[in-house]
This record gives structure tokens, C-alpha cells and sequence, in this order.
């Protein structure tokens, strides 16, 4: 075969095997339309992978110091509005409830009788008695004692007693008017000899320096020998 010849087929064997324009354009136009196969994840080399630990590292970091930063922004902030408001406990000094009984006069001796009110020195920051003592020269054929201590903080009764024979009295305990009220009646049919008497109540309190200023006691009393009588006595402040 001379050259000639084997040009002529060369020329004839490339114009067989041109490359269909048509058939390209449209896999090109598929492929810009998200036609075509997906593209394969490439994954990165060995060396740039620790480096991209440490910035992931990094940004964790960042996100945690950014939650902490806006966590004590917002509880450092006393202006931002709230969903409630939380009741305070009560305040162991608490001012004593103001009735028109604890502001009547209340006269410290009458005829024979004589009253007056102290908390015990023995009481603590948790618990006080209230002493209450009565004073007669003369022997009382009625007599009620009556001890109000004022609600200044969790006042609660835990107790009393008296000096004179129990079973000579009827005792009870309730709360009015914002005071616990102890109160001591005779019997009927018995007699309050001459002489010095105790009575005292005793109760819990909120812890710490409760104010008794708020505190009396009242007796009223009939004399064996007829006539009425009617002291009180208001408390200081507890030690």
C-alpha cells in the first residue's frame, strides 16, 4: 500500500468516528440542569484532616462560652420582666398587728389587782414564753386572764400552764385579729386565793429576734367581797 492510499483511508476512518455535537450539548445541558449523576464526595487528605479537628474544637468552644455569657447576662439582670413574684418569708421582726385593743389604755393596777407581762429570759430565737403575772390582795371569786401574743412571723402555740391548781381553770388557745390568744377562766365555784400568780404561754416562732412590743395581757376579776377590777400590761421586746 502506497502512502497515498493509506492517507486516503485515515481521512476516511476519522470522518467515520466524528463525535456526535448533538449527543454532547445535551448530556452538558442535563448536567447543568442536575440531570446527571451526583457528583462523588471527595473526602480531604490525611494532612489538612487534623486541622480541621481543631477548628471544629474551637467552635464548640466558642458556642459553649457564648450560652454561659448569655446564661449570666439574664440572671444579672434585675430589669427584665418576671412571670411572678415570689413571697419573702416572714420577717422575724415583723411589726405587730395594729388593733384598737392593743392601743386602748390599759391600766397597769385596779383596786386590788395588779398584772404585768415579760418574755421569759430563757427563750431563744426559735421559741418564747410569755410570762404573765397577777397580783391580788384580796381573794377573787371570778378572774380571766388573757395573754394575745401578735402573729409577727410564724407564732404557733406549743404550750401553758399556770401557777394555781388546774383544775381551777379552763384554758384555750386560739388566733384573732391577727394575735395567738392564750386565755385562763376560773370555774365557777372557785376562789383565787390572796397572793402573787404565774401564768405564761408558750409558742415557735420565726427564727430570730422576735418583737414583742405588739404583746399584752388583760385580767378582769370580781372580789370575793364584791366590786369588779381590770388591769393589763403591754410587752417590751424580746431578749
Amino acid at each position: 500500500m502506497n502512502d497515498e492510499e493509506l492517507s486516503g483511508r485515515l481521512r476516511e476512518a476519522a470522518e467515520a468516528h466524528r463525535p456526535d455535537r448533538a449527543r454532547m450539548l445535551a448530556r452538558i445541558e442535563r448536567g447543568m440542569a442536575g440531570d446527571g449523576p451526583a457528583p462523588r464526595s471527595v473526602r480531604p487528605p490525611r494532612a489538612v484532616r487534623p486541622w480541621l479537628r481543631v477548628a471544629g474544637a474551637t467552635a464548640a468552644v466558642c458556642g459553649v462560652l457564648a450560652a454561659g455569657a448569655f446564661a449570666v447576662t439574664s440572671a444579672g439582670d434585675d430589669t427584665r420582666p418576671r412571670g411572678g413574684r415570689v413571697a419573702s418569708a416572714p420577717s422575724a421582726t415583723a411589726k405587730a398587728p395594729d388593733s384598737p385593743a392593743a392601743k386602748a389604755p390599759l391600766p397597769p393596777e385596779d383596786g386590788p389587782l395588779w398584772t404585768g407581762g415579760v418574755v421569759d429570759p430563757n427563750s431563744n430565737p426559735y421559741w418564747a414564753q410569755s410570762n404573765v403575772t397577777l397580783r391580788t390582795t384580796e381573794p377573787l371569786s371570778a378572774l380571766t386572764v388573757e395573754l394575745r401574743v401578735a402573729q409577727t412571723g410564724g407564732v404557733n402555740s406549743t404550750g401553758s400552764w399556770r401557777s394555781l391548781p388546774e383544775p381551777d381553770f379552763t384554758v384555750s388557745v386560739d388566733e384573732s385579729g391577727g394575735y395567738l390568744v392564750y386565755r385562763w377562766t376560773l370555774r365557777p365555784g372557785r376562789t383565787v386565793p390572796a397572793g402573787t400568780h404565774t401564768f405564761a404561754g408558750q409558742y415557735n416562732h420565726a427564727e430570730g429576734d422576735r418583737d414583742a412590743t405588739g404583746d399584752y395581757v388583760t385580767a378582769h376579776a370580781v372580789r370575793a367581797s364584791g366590786g369588779k377590777a381590770a388591769v393589763g400590761d403591754r410587752f417590751g421586746r424580746s431578749q
